[in-house]
């Protein structure tokens, strides 16, 4: 069957920007492929509901396609979609959709999880969303509404006001039969971590059996803090009323989210930023990243070994600087509001030279600050204990759960998408990516410290850049039609790089001044479905080490 459009065989289809050879991904799928559509970043294979996991297989295993970003589920009039964006973390530039249609009576498609594990967290989302089912699925159920919720709200037909009666359930050892044996009981024990405990790092349950001391299972419980982000932004205008948003769906390190939007949206309606603001944008983005740094860091040290007084209050100090100086910048310390579609809202704070003498002053300070940190932390024989050799998660693991940012460079991936798939001014700078081998909570701290200094690089040499710039070419903004309207059924995914990893954004528009749909690809939620991998087998301190270590936000989680 297809219900998706054919594509004109008339049409000339774009070159990919990693110069994937469709034509050559087509023949090798075969006769599985019945459609093809052309998305502004991949070319899109439609494949009927019963062929999903043949189709994806053949793209990893034999097309090198191991990094599905992100599953967008949607409803049509005539027809329920999904679509898995596909990449490879060896090219991010490389990237390629599955398409798969299903009837409107009966909407359902084979299960990706066999292939992708991080398939399970977004196919029960689709499922608890928009009313998809994924046959074959290992655990198919809601993932942010409550298990007794009826309908589906992202359903054409979904009625909202409807009421919801929302009844206890007796809470059950999820693994308890599996423990068993002919002789004696299972000593496995239910216990609930969180919602509304300090080491969830919000409102989060861990729904976790123990096996005498230590971890046999545990499962994220997430939806507490939805905010229906996604259907916020596809009632808003592109040009100026979704770019408030961003900031609130990590409000840690908020900034990348902005840029998120902003590159989304720009190559959505082919909008060029001038370069002066794309200097600016990256030395802003680039203190966010280390704000974000600074928080993980210290939390993590409250976390393991309850260091509130040097290492956290240390952390703060340094994140308040920052927030100063980005004050200076937005006229804001938290939801900055600052990017504009075409560039930024304004240009550098009166008087310029003030104002970088104290990004300087930072900058000179930061390395012996750096150093303090690991005298605190890395050097610390309690910390190292807590941290080396507990939540251990292999590269291959973290690529199964889609992970990225410091939670899969710390696991040896070498995969950051300011350097795989450069925007900004990144591709013109100086700077490393930063890896480590091991895997483990110890690694992922070094890295995010190791970051901090490549992200003062990087400001640095944005300054250096700002300082010299002609003042009559200072330009912050392209000129941007007041009213943006894409051409109807364009379709769209773009990332940046975030502090917690791959932050993208699906678009599909309608013809309109709005998004059809707008689905956000948050590095926190995959993230945090690769806990179960870390925490199997550990101790229950060692659990919420292991979950300090992915510097999740849940307003990024549940979005």
């Amino acid at each position: 069957m297809s219900d998706a459009p054919e594509t004109d065989p008339d049409v000339e289809m774009p070159e990919r920007r990693g110069g994937v050879d469709n034509d050559e991904l087509e023949a090798l799928l075969g006769d599985r492929v019945i459609g093809r559509e052309t998305h502004l970043n991949a070319e899109g294979f439609v494949v009927r509901p019963d062929e999903v996991q043949a189709v994806l297989r053949t793209l990893k295993e034999d097309a090198g396609f191991d990094h599905l970003s992100l599953l967008t589920a949607q409803e049509y009039e005539d027809r329920y979609e999904s679509i898995y964006h596909l990449t490879k973390y060896e090219d991010r530039t490389q990237e390629v959709s599955v398409i798969v249609p299903t009837h409107k009576d009966d909407p359902w498609n084979e299960s990706a999880a066999p292939v992708y594990k991080t398939a399970e967290w977004h196919e029960r989302e689709a499922y608890d969303l928009v009313g998809i089912e994924y046959e074959g699925h290992p655990d198919l159920k809601r993932i942010l509404l409550p298990q007794t919720w009826q309908g589906h709200p992202l359903s054409r037909d979904y009625d909202q006001d409807k009421p919801q009666v929302v009844a206890l359930q007796e809470h059950v050892n999820p693994i308890a039969e599996s423990q068993k044996d002919t002789d004696s009981e299972s000593d496995t024990m239910f216990l609930n971590i969180g919602p509304h405990h300090p080491a969830t790092h919000g409102v989060l349950h861990l729904k976790t059996v123990l096996d005498g001391e230590q971890v046999a299972d545990v499962e994220p419980d997430i939806g507490y803090l939805h905010r229906c982000e996604e259907q916020m932004c596809q009632s808003c205008n592109y040009r100026y009323q979704i770019m408030p948003y961003p900031d609130r769906w990590d409000y840690t390190a908020n900034m990348p989210n902005e840029w998120a939007y902003a590159r989304v949206a720009e190559d959505l309606n082919d909008i060029e930023v001038p370069e002066y603001a794309q200097i600016i944008r990256t030395m802003a983005v680039e203190f966010a990243r280390i704000m974000g740094h600074m928080l993980a860091v210290g939390t993590f040290a409250l976390d393991v070994y309850g260091d509130f007084t040097a290492t956290f209050m240390y952390s703060i100090r340094d994140r308040e600087i920052i927030q100063n100086i980005l004050e200076d910048l937005t006229g804001q310390r938290m939801m900055f509001n600052y990017f504009r579609l075409g560039g930024v809202v304004w240009d550098l704070p009166e008087p310029r030279e003030e104002w970088f003498d104290k990004i300087r002053e930072f900058l000179d300070t930061l390395p012996r600050h750096v150093a303090e940190y690991h005298d605190l932390l890395t050097d610390n024989e309690i910390f190292q204990k807590r941290t080396v050799g507990t939540g251990v998660i292999d590269a291959e693991t973290a690529k199964a759960y889609g992970c990225t940012g410091p939670v899969a460079r710390g696991s040896g991936v070498d995969y950051d998408v300011r350097r795989d798939d450069p925007y900004g001014y990144y591709d013109e700078l100086d700077w490393n990516v930063v890896t480590e081998p091991h895997g483990d909570n110890y690694s992922r701290v070094l890295v995010r410290l190791q970051e901090v200094e490549e992200s003062a690089k990087i400001i640095g040499q944005c300054v250096d850049l700002l300082e010299d710039w002609p003042e009559d070419e200072r330009n912050i903004q392209s000129n941007v039609p007041r009213t943006l309207k894409p051409d109807p059924d364009t379709e769209i995914y773009r990332a940046v790089e975030s502090a917690k990893g791959e932050m993208g954004i699906y678009i599909r528009s309608d013809g309109t001044n709005q998004p059809a749909r707008f689905k956000i690809r948050s590095p926190c939620f995959n993230n945090l479905h690769s806990l179960e991998a870390m925490a199997e087998g550990e101790y229950v301190p060692d659990l919420v080490a292991a979950l300090g270590s992915l510097d999740i936000v849940l307003g990024s989680v549940d979005r």
